[in-house]
């Protein structure tokens, strides 16, 4: 009887685990013992990290898309369907159309800002965390030769870095404008210091201060007024703004919160070692669908694909689970247009932010290009 995989989700963890089952996974696959299927519910595949290069005006959108089908590899089967609902007791998922059962199930719908989150966010800022918010935000930094910039983060949300790098990197665009000081840059953060990590947020400080980027802690948004161009705290205070960046809170796939799978936010209860859901022995979760108290980022899922790829094929082979997850996570930490940081981090070891380094720059660079491959599951 053909055992069934089914990967849910088309971004990289999703892509990424359907590819290297498919690859290693190949002679059981041809022989009809194994069927690999990846379920997608759009046929185009972004490079996220990318954004923030195309509000820089560094790239443009096309660089970081690329077609699902040109992907994944030949022995996956790919679907592209919308799943409403998981059916975890009867192992089958549910789309509008049909019915998809399953031996194995790896979930990986990824992480979602919330931009209703908060009273006129959506109509009042800006953002980088989606395509068409990386466009528009490119267009309006290239007209800007004066004015405020507030930026604002709420919590959870995927790329933990990206704010930080984002305002560090303005900073180097509008000096290369050579508009910096009639251009003021303000960050905030929703607890009593610039980053959640205190390891990282030691490494930027001391960039503020030099740079002349104002920022606040404790700053909680409570409601934005896009008439009048001011951001309200929680506090009531009001801080006015040109340009409003905000990364509102990110909640789990809508399939998953319907499904009642997740916790308050839609994120998935997951063992941090197995990457099993929990209570479930035939379910994992890759990348930001689990509830971990880790970074969402495209390594993390990389680094899960390390765990949950093995331990599936451990047990279509009748061999026991023996992959776990050590909490890894590696982040580069642009500092401008031209340099950058980078840190690895696990459940045991904070990070250390590296030497900030033009190297480092290029690596990210480099890594941006053969992120493809990554996600064809070659590397």
């Amino acid at each position: 009887m053909v055992k069934r995989i089914v990967v849910l989700g088309g971004g990289s963890g999703g892509t990424m685990t359907a590819n290297r089952l498919g690859r290693q996974l190949g002679q059981e696959i041809k022989n009809g013992e194994v069927e690999v299927v990846l379920i997608a519910n759009t046929d185009t595949h972004i490079y996220q990290p990318g954004y923030l290069f195309i509000a820089m005006n560094e790239k443009e959108p096309e660089h970081f898309i690329r077609k699902e089908n040109r992907l994944v590899h030949r022995n996956v089967k790919l679907v592209f369907d919308d799943i409403v609902k998981i059916d975890k007791d009867q192992n089958v998922l549910h789309s509008a159309k049909q019915k998809y059962p399953y031996d194995y199930l790896v979930v990986s719908t990824g992480s979602h800002p919330d931009f209703n989150s908060v009273p006129g966010l959506k109509e009042g800022s800006d953002n980088f965390y989606t395509l068409d918010g990386a466009i528009k935000l490119r267009d309006k930094l290239a007209n800007m030769t004066e004015g405020r910039i507030l930026l604002t983060v709420d919590v959870p949300h995927k790329c933990p870095a990206a704010p930080l790098e984002i305002i560090l990197m303005l900073d180097d665009y509008f000096r290369k404008k050579g508009v910096r000081d009639k251009v003021e840059l303000k960050y905030t953060y929703p607890i009593n210091r610039i980053h959640s990590l205190q390891p990282v947020a030691d490494w930027a400080q001391p960039q503020f201060e030099k740079r002349n980027i104002l920022s606040e802690t404790f700053f909680n948004l409570e409601a934005v007024d896009p008439e009048r161009k001011v951001a309200i705290t929680m506090d009531g205070e009001e801080h006015p703004f040109d340009i409003l960046i905000s990364i509102p809170a990110h909640t789990g796939a809508p399939v998953i919160i319907d499904s009642r799978l997740g916790d308050e936010d839609g994120f998935i209860p997951t063992d941090r070692y197995s990457l099993k859901m929990e209570e479930s022995d035939n379910v994992y979760v890759v990348g930001d669908a689990t509830n971990l108290p880790i970074s969402k980022a495209g390594s993390t899922a990389h680094y899960q694909t390390e765990v949950v790829v093995p331990n599936i094929i451990n047990r279509i082979k009748g061999r026991p689970e023996t992959a776990r997850y050590s909490g890894k996570v590696a982040c580069f930490l642009e500092n401008s247009l031209e340099d950058a940081s980078m840190i690895t981090f696990d459940y045991n070891n904070p990070p250390a932010p590296a030497t900030t380094s033009d190297l480092l720059h290029w690596f990210k660079s480099v890594y941006n290009e053969l992120y493809w491959l990554n996600a064809r599951g070659i590397l």
